[in-house]
């Protein structure tokens, strides 16, 4: 199918088909972001059913997220030639047998297999339901519109994992919070080839074999690596997965700059707008990744309150990402989007910022105020970043740019527990004799009350420290998005053709 064929097979602007298709799209990706969630909840009750190994159970929390990251642009560049319909509805079949398996594994083994199968669907899901929210809205207001909608609910389905894993896991085994998705993928693989349009790019030829090997042979160890060095620190083993990684990445760049039809197209980085939704999402979810890691933390070992109340503290920042995710498009329209990244990511340092006024033993209006504010930033920026990836690029290329986008979100996601994970653990463990670990000292210090109070601040002053360094990131940003820029810099205007 030509892209001119696939706009008259795209349901009428503003239809309730086109909204109705929407509504389906909707349904894979709060799977995919609620299942990157879900399992933290079932982790102590699995540990006890299957008897995982330490080194079994980050590989169960972890190879789901590997694998999207790694295999995220090319599913973008296969469904932008064989059909972004089709490659969804694939991926939704991989996704749901795998989820069934997943939830009856017998072994820790077969959990991991499982979870590596829900990946590689996950990874088809992300791109082709949102470039196809393209076919479905050629009109850029409602396309901008239904985006919006689109990052809230991804940004939604992260929040809600967790809830709808300790409702679950409160009646059933654990097995359930993957049994949830099957039901949702069935109405997706009923009603998708009745109000999904197909798409593919008839000027594209097949994939390069080899640019896929290096791609997927390079983000995986470089994203391994950084993990490692989040959980273990910086050690001889991360140091040399982290270079393989970067060593295969830069042959994958060089390879790209040779071919005709790459499977990263370097020359979308020459356009303003996409440059700036990448270095946004990066940074962005960098500073994102490493608030909510260590706020969590904070909430349960600093001030003691229990996961669920942690969880109710963190509902603000929640409502005002979904919130602001639907309303990000019109900002954008309204104030442009160079003046609109540049506020987004100001809002997300302010509130960042604002954690400095939380401490030992008061301050936790500050953080509520403070994450607050920096969901607001989020939201806007989020959907701002996979508006400009769908627009500024294509048609045909639509599934490859949101590849890319995707792709700088998860690798944000990683490079934020990583490094400013990391220096806050390095700030709190030369404040004293401290094990690894806040949880583990306060542990280890038994009626030692002194020790806890000294850690707890140690704890606090590596995260003052670490979500300010994030927050500089992100002003950094913002003034680039501002000055770096052309004036013009706007969303959904019109894709290149």
């Amino acid at each position: 199918m030509t892209d001119v064929e696939a706009v008259r097979a795209a349901p009428a602007v503003g239809s309730r088909r086109a909204w109705l298709g929407l509504a389906v799209l909707l349904l894979p990706v709060l799977l995919v972001s609620m299942d990157i969630s879900v399992l933290f909840l079932a982790m102590p009750t699995l540990t006890v059913d299957l008897d995982p190994s330490a080194a079994q159970q980050l590989w169960i929390l972890d190879i789901y997220g590997f694998l999207i990251a790694g295999l995220l642009i090319t599913m973008g560049n296969l469904g932008d030639r064989i059909g972004r319909r089709n490659i969804l509805l694939v991926g939704a079949t991989i996704f749901g047998i795998a989820s069934v398996v997943a939830a009856f594994a017998p072994t820790a083994e077969v959990l991991i297999i499982a979870r590596a199968l829900m990946g590689v669907g996950g990874a088809t899901l992300l791109p082709s339901s949102l470039a196809l929210i393209s076919s479905l809205f050629p009109d850029a207001r409602e396309r901008a519109a239904a985006i919006g909608v689109w990052t809230a609910f991804f940004a939604g389905g992260s929040a809600v994992g967790p809830i709808i894993g300790g409702l679950l896991l409160h009646q059933f085994w654990w097995g359930s919070v993957f049994l949830i998705n099957i039901p949702v993928l069935l109405i997706l693989l009923a009603l998708g080839p009745f109000v999904l349009p197909e798409h593919r790019a008839g000027v594209l030829g097949p994939l390069d074999l080899p640019s896929v090997a290096l791609s997927i042979g390079g983000i995986l160890p470089l994203v391994y690596g950084i993990k490692h060095i989040a959980a273990e620190g910086l050690d001889v083993e991360a140091i040399v997965i982290s270079l393989v990684g970067a060593v295969i990445l830069t042959a994958f760049v060089r390879r790209q700059r040779h071919l005709d039809e790459p499977l990263l197209d370097l020359r979308l980085f020459s356009r303003a707008g996409f440059s700036v939704a990448i270095g946004s999402s990066l940074v962005g979810m960098m500073s994102l990744a490493a608030l909510s890691y260590l706020t969590s933390i904070y909430l349960q070992s600093v001030t003691g309150r229990d996961p669920l109340a942690a969880a109710v503290l963190g509902i603000p920042m929640a409502v005002a990402v979904f919130i602001f995710s639907m309303g990000g498009a019109r900002v954008g329209q309204r104030f442009g989007a160079r003046n609109s990244f540049a506020f987004a990511l100001a809002a997300s340092a302010v509130g960042n910022l604002m954690l400095l006024g939380v401490g030992v033993h008061g301050g936790i209006w500050w953080y509520l105020a403070g994450s607050t504010i920096a969901g607001i930033g989020y939201g806007i920026a989020f959907t701002l970043v996979s508006d400009v990836a769908v627009s500024s690029v294509p048609a045909e290329r639509a599934g490859s740019a949101v590849g890319i986008s995707e792709t700088s979100f998860e690798l944000g996601n990683a490079l934020g527990l990583a490094l400013l994970g990391s220096l806050a653990a390095l700030i709190f463990r030369s404040g004293g004799d401290y094990a690894a670990t806040l949880g583990e000292t306060i542990q280890h210090a038994g009626a030692n009350t002194a020790l806890v109070d000294s850690a707890r601040e140690s704890f606090v002053s590596g995260m003052h420290i670490a979500t300010a360094v994030g927050a500089t990131l992100l002003l950094t940003m913002a003034l680039i998005a501002l000055f770096a820029s052309p004036r013009r810099l706007e969303p959904s205007t019109a894709n290149v053709h």
